[in-house]
């Protein structure tokens, strides 16, 4: 087993440190890993992507719980941190991924996650389909 298997963040490190060395035009002793460096690469974006859904997915849950239980004592706390997740989710959303993220697939998600019952009570009827569009979810203007 290589570095890159056993110890990513020291191999990243080293491989950084690999790749400024080349880019100030010096020749290191050793060529950077090539293969897994580009592997990395490509795996930033997916990452990225991954999180700002899962973002949208937890503020459209804690939306929903506050919608379906106004009346339970977790409803202000709810609707903040479902702000908060909005707020996260629009810091780290780039213009790519907007074909990429569907909200329609993001709110059936976020209703399967919902809990059948919070305070010993059923939830009050939500809407089936999510009526905010995107920007409106990440908190911009339409």
């Amino acid at each position: 087993m290589g570095e890159y298997e056993t110890d990513i963040l020291q191999w990243s490190e080293h491989q950084a440190a690999l790749l400024r060395r080349l880019a100030a035009g010096q020749a290191p002793n050793e060529q950077p890993d090539w293969p897994n460096i580009i592997e990395e690469v490509e795996s930033v974006g997916g990452s990225e992507l991954a999180r700002v859904r899962s973002l949208l997915i937890q503020a459209l849950v804690h939306m929903l719980k506050a919608e379906a239980w106004p009346q339970s004592p977790g409803a202000p706390g709810w609707r903040n941190d479902a702000r908060l997740f909005r707020v996260q989710a629009s810091d780290g959303f780039a213009p790519s991924m907007r074909q990429r993220t569907a909200v329609s697939n993001l709110y059936a998600k976020a209703l399967k996650a919902l809990p059948d019952t919070i305070d010993g009570q059923p939830p009050l009827p939500v809407p089936a389909q999510c009526s905010l569009t995107l920007d409106e979810l990440l908190l911009n203007d339409p």
